[in-house]
């Protein structure tokens, strides 16, 4: 069972938004679930597969299983420097106003995969990394990612970072790393999809 720190007195020395922002019990086990849940989930589609199933292609414009674990880690590590970053600025007095319903918004709009999204080019994935490494890299960012989440005492809801697409916004340190762990259920998806496709390796 996880152990949660105790929280620590409020650094923002604004009166209430601290206690309000604040994971509760609930939310934190709920983020770290579902971090762990989708990291043995990728790994458990990918771990026994041969370089064929790795590496086939189902058409010119479709990634490979590697590329989609490759882009996850690009992501990962990304999206958790989102995380930082927004910890380290002040409180956002009006957190609770531009942050709600995000939660749901990034669940359906990441697990919803009837629209095709292009990556941005700093998260394509190159192709130029080696299985072992792609696997190493990814497991590394999502121990990082784990970690925070379990141990941290900050006011994640009241620590705000911009998301690049509009769709999304404003979203709080705790809501970015809900996107991490949504992101890897739709690659997740994705990579079923691949496996699924005609001509896919037997072995």
């Amino acid at each position: 069972m996880l152990a949660w720190p105790r929280p620590l007195l409020a650094k923002t020395g604004v009166d209430g938004i601290v206690s309000e922002a604040r994971l509760s019990l609930i939310e934190r086990e709920q983020v770290v679930t579902i971090l762990t849940e989708s990291r043995e989930a990728l790994f458990a589609k990918v771990e026994s597969l041969s370089d064929a199933q790795w590496s086939f292609r189902q058409s010119a414009d479709r990634w490979t299983i590697g590329a989609n674990v490759e882009h996850l880690g690009l992501v990962e590590r990304v999206s958790f420097g989102q995380v930082k970053r927004a910890v380290t600025k002040p409180a956002n007095l009006e957190w609770e106003a531009v942050t709600a319903g995000k939660e749901e918004l990034l669940r359906e709009r990441l697990l919803d995969r009837s629209t095709r999204r292009d990556a941005p080019d700093a998260v394509a994935p190159t192709g130029e990394i080696n299985r072992t490494e792609v696997l190493r890299i990814f497991h590394e960012r999502r121990e990082e990612s784990l970690r925070f989440a379990v141990e941290t005492t900050e006011p994640l809801k009241a620590h705000t970072q911009d998301h690049p697409r509009p769709v999304y916004g404003t979203l709080n340190a705790y809501q970015w790393l809900l996107f991490i762990a949504y992101h890897t259920m739709r690659h997740i998806d994705q990579i079923v999809d691949v496996q699924r496709a005609p001509g896919f390796p037997a072995a």
